[in-house]
């Protein structure tokens, strides 16, 4: 009779980098028409490791509701009232300098819980190297006055760690642009929510 072996698990490894060329195809990164209602902005950010450098290979994916607050899916109650010029979900690679852009509109506020308004935001996907399960986050605005009573936003305790998701204003030419740095690990790093 052979001896009996014990059986061990076989190692966890990360994914990719393999999201440029796997899930990139054009101009994910524009949610937006001509014909688009509401204000366009620009989302910029840059995506940094633990250890403050760039990740030049990581994917970003963003979804959010139109202009007036509602989703342009099937699970959305009000898809009837939706945009219909207005895409809602993007996806952006990050450029050797682990830079990211969106082109989109400012989102409306959505109902949550028990129909409580949640502040505008923007859903927020990070999958990287070294990530064996996508980062979840959002973008909340500067000036939106609804941040005050924002569920999950106030649902952070530190009020430095609820900054890091409250994206900056910056002036550029052409759209309104705001800059949304993530940080994956670290000092400052970016308030992670359950997948």
């Amino acid at each position: 009779m052979f001896p009996q072996k014990t059986l061990q698990q076989t190692p966890s490894q990360t994914v990719g980098p393999f999201f440029h060329g796997g899930l990139l195809i054009g101009d994910e990164h524009v949610l937006v028409e001509s014909q688009t209602l509401g204000q366009p902005i620009r989302i910029v950010g840059t995506v940094y490791d633990g250890a403050g450098q760039p990740v030049p290979d990581a994917l970003i994916e963003i979804w959010q509701a139109d202009a007036q607050g509602y989703f342009n899916h099937a699970a959305d109650e009000h898809q009837a009232l939706a945009d219909r010029h207005f895409r809602g979900f993007g996806r952006s690679g990050t450029n050797e300098h682990g830079q990211f852009v969106f082109q989109t509109v400012r989102p409306g506020p959505v109902a949550g819980r028990g129909g409580a308004m949640q502040a505008p935001h923007i859903s927020v996907r990070v999958f990287a190297r070294g990530l064996l399960i996508h980062a979840v986050t959002r973008l909340y605005f500067p000036d939106e006055n609804a941040n005050a009573t924002d569920a999950v936003l106030n649902a952070i305790d530190d009020p430095a760690r609820r900054q890091t998701l409250i994206a900056v204003h910056e002036a550029v030419a052409g759209a309104p642009a705001y800059r949304f740095d993530i940080r994956l690990q670290g000092e400052r790093e970016t308030v992670f929510f359950e997948p």
